[in-house]
């Protein structure tokens, strides 16, 4: 339904909404803020579109402008809007593609004007990658933890990534918190980090999760987080929402988990547990059961207690 809505929705109103669902809250990313994430999300999709680093892949870098139009970047929205005109790296569509024009000419991107001036009429269709993603209603964060405070601390090096983390957990339905109690463990924000068990990454993932969760480039920053976070908000549907379990899974494996029937008698993995839970001092968290069936261990140890 709240698709049908939106695409009757005037240009202005379309925009309004998306401001007040949070989707368009960035000014318009300049120079000066180019280590904001909507600003890091835009550069490497110029780099994915023009095969510039990176080898070219323009569904890639359509993905990417999307992630960062949702955060409010205007450019990201223009250079969406020619890919949709063009049919490049996405389905020709010049509906979504004068939505896009329109979403960055009220946003002052002055060239969009003159595309706008150009394209079809703006009808306020929208592709689903601006609508919330996951699996049901968008994720709200519910912990009060002061992120601000957290990166004032902080050297400016981390302060990317950890802005980063904060932005995207929410859209894998996981508390920013929870998220960052993960990075800092695993990496403390190091992109390049290799562990001697070759876990990569600011997520240190091992080969065979970067695989599973479709992560090509394991140092990529961006696609290391999300294929963490994706794993992440697996692993706490697997275990309904426990969070030491989870963790712990993070860490050695559901396997061993299972096997184990609870945290493993590993000494590293029950240090990692409890400083992800000294970090993120919760121990229930809220996972979507539709994402993967019940673990066995977990309904056994329900079925004993």
């Amino acid at each position: 339904m709240a698709a049908v809505i939106l695409r009757f929705l005037p240009a202005r109103g379309l925009v309004a909404l998306l401001l007040a669902a949070g989707l368009a809250s960035h000014a318009w990313a300049g120079p000066e803020q180019d280590t904001a994430p909507d600003a890091v999300l835009l550069a490497e999709a110029r780099a994915h579109e023009h095969g510039e680093g990176v080898p070219r892949d323009p569904s890639r870098a359509a993905e990417l402008y999307c992630d960062a139009a949702r955060l409010g970047n205007a450019e990201a929205m223009y250079s969406l809007g020619w890919m949709y005109a063009n049919g490049r790296g996405v389905a020709r569509d010049d509906s979504y593609a004068a939505t896009f024009f329109e979403m960055a000419m009220l946003k002052g991107h002055d060239a969009a004007l003159r595309a706008r001036s150009l394209g079809s009429e703006y009808v306020g269709a929208v592709p689903d990658c601006l609508k919330a993603p996951g699996y049901g209603e968008a994720f709200v964060a519910r912990d009060d933890w002061d992120t601000r405070k957290y990166l004032a601390s902080l050297p400016e090096q981390k302060k990317k990534l950890v802005e980063l983390i904060t932005t995207l957990a929410p859209r894998f339905s996981i508390e920013p918190r929870l998220a960052l109690a993960i990075a800092t463990t695993e990496s403390n924000f190091d992109s390049k980090a290799v562990s001697p068990k070759n876990a990569m990454g600011v997520m240190q993932l091992i080969p065979e999760t970067a695989s599973r969760f479709n992560v090509t480039n394991t140092f990529d920053p961006v696609q290391n987080i999300k294929g963490g976070l994706a794993y992440l908000r697996w692993l706490l549907a697997y275990y309904r929402g426990n969070v030491p379990l989870a963790v712990a899974g993070y860490n050695a494996g559901e396997g061993a988990v299972d096997r184990y029937k609870g945290v493993p008698p590993y000494k590293e993995t029950q240090n990692y547990v409890r400083r992800i839970l000294a970090f993120f001092p919760r121990t229930e968290h809220p996972f979507d059961a539709r994402v993967v069936g019940a673990s066995p261990a977990l309904q056994a140890l329900r079925g004993g207690s």
